[in-house]
């Protein structure tokens, strides 16, 4: 399998559950009368990143991903988004980013030899790359972003994290 099918879709998906989950949690917000916002700065443990820093890592991981994969520039992104509206915008931003991809940058992208920073002067091949280090990060961040809404109280469930599926009839 092309490591572009491993990721811009599924990466695209991803960050459109997103704010799908932004979108519940604004209506629960309204529901309950109080600020949506405040569910930014709303994390699962003291030492862990609120939903906000998980939002914007998930959207760093997406497209530093495909930009190491096929040597391309990544947009910039400082994060300081302080509203959903801001994290929305940054989550169509990569998007976007994420649409000017094709199944031909990815060519030989499992064979590319990176250096990630993570490593420390050591070299990983693309589709260890993207196996072993990045999907499992961003997917660790998006569950987090799921589990702080969750846990506050937004009406999410399994469907919502697993998001539309392409099923065929039979």
């Amino acid at each position: 399998m092309q490591l572009y099918d491993s990721t811009i879709p599924q990466f695209k998906k991803v960050l459109q559950n997103l704010e799908r989950w932004i979108d519940k949690a604004e209506a629960y917000a309204a529901a309950k009368k109080f600020d949506p916002e405040v569910l930014l700065t709303a994390r699962l443990a003291p030492d862990q990143f609120p939903f906000v820093r998980q939002v914007q890592i998930a959207c760093d991981k997406a497209k530093f991903t495909a930009a190491s994969l096929t040597g391309k520039e990544a947009p910039k992104h400082p994060d300081t988004e302080k509203t959903f509206a801001e994290l929305r915008k940054r989550l169509h931003s990569v998007i976007t980013y994420l649409d000017g991809f094709t199944p031909k940058d990815f060519e030989r992208a499992d064979e590319r030899v990176l250096e990630p920073p993570v490593l420390q002067g050591k070299a990983i091949l693309g589709r260890d790359y993207l196996w072993e280090l990045q999907l499992p990060n961003l997917y660790f961040h998006v569950t987090t972003a799921y589990a702080i809404l969750r846990h506050n109280g937004v009406d999410l469930g399994k469907a919502d994290f697993i998001g539309p599926v392409k099923a065929v009839e039979r």
